[in-house]
């Protein structure tokens, strides 16, 4: 008789939050679809995250500093509870440029974890990016 183990790994960052946070992507996407814009996807995310009371933050505002001087400054589309960088996009693949964007938010926030969503005609995709640093 073959026993059902539900196997647990100890190498994720933030493993229920995560779940959640994806189950999100694909509840918004499977009521929505393809072809809207970022910015409707990411107020249908908004509101699918206070439906289910998850604390998020939106366009979550950071300065990019120099020598101490802030030099620019660049908005994350959520950061979920404190603890998960979450940017929304909305094109056929992950670019290199916009994993390398998600890195960055990374660093300058000091958080562990990033997801990026590509909302594809496909449905949506995830990457999760970690903060080695």
């Amino acid at each position: 008789m073959a026993e059902n183990r539900v196997v647990k790994r100890d190498d994720l960052i933030y493993p229920e939050l995560c779940y959640q946070t994806v189950g999100v992507l694909f509840e918004v996407y499977n009521e929505l679809g393809f072809g809207y814009l970022e910015k409707y996807y990411q107020n249908a995310i908004a509101e699918s995250f206070k439906l289910i009371h998850l604390p998020f933050r939106e366009q979550v505002p950071f300065e990019i500093k120099f020598k101490g001087k802030p030099v620019g400054k660049f908005f994350l589309d959520f950061v979920v509870d404190n603890k998960i960088v979450l940017e929304i996009k909305k094109t056929k693949y992950f670019s290199k440029k916009h994993i390398e964007q998600v890195y960055q938010y990374l660093r300058v926030s000091g958080l562990k974890l990033g997801i990026i969503a590509n909302f594809t005609p496909n449905g949506v995709k995830f990457k999760r990016i970690v903060n080695v640093n």
